[in-house]
């Protein structure tokens, strides 16, 4: 399996007036195993294909990962920031499973 490094980011909910929930975007550092590298292309009706990559990452569970696994917006990667589609824990790693790029919010 190739090795991955890259960033993960997390997207935690705080109210910044009353009745206004805004995610606040933090970044962590992660490794791990790559277990799927591929790409789609997708036709969008458009002039150009969207590309979406089916990548599944393989990230050790730490505590703070464990805990806030559901929080998990993106994973920067060959520099842009792609959607988790998936997390699904399978302790003591979780398995990322990759999409479309990702257009919110960055840290």
């Amino acid at each position: 399996m190739a090795k991955f490094h890259g960033k993960l980011g997390y997207g935690i909910s705080g109210e910044t007036k009353p009745g206004v929930w805004v995610d606040q975007i933090i970044e962590k550092d992660i490794v791990g195993d790559f277990i799927k590298n591929t790409r789609q292309l997708e036709n969008s009706g458009g002039v150009n294909d969207n590309i979406n990559i089916n990548n599944s990452i393989s990230i050790v569970a730490d505590p703070y990962v464990t805990e806030n696994f559901h929080l998990i917006k993106y994973v920067k990667f060959m520099g842009t920031a792609w959607k988790v589609k998936i997390a699904e824990v399978q302790y003591p790693r979780i398995i990322l499973t990759l999409g479309g790029e990702y257009n919110g919010e960055q840290a």
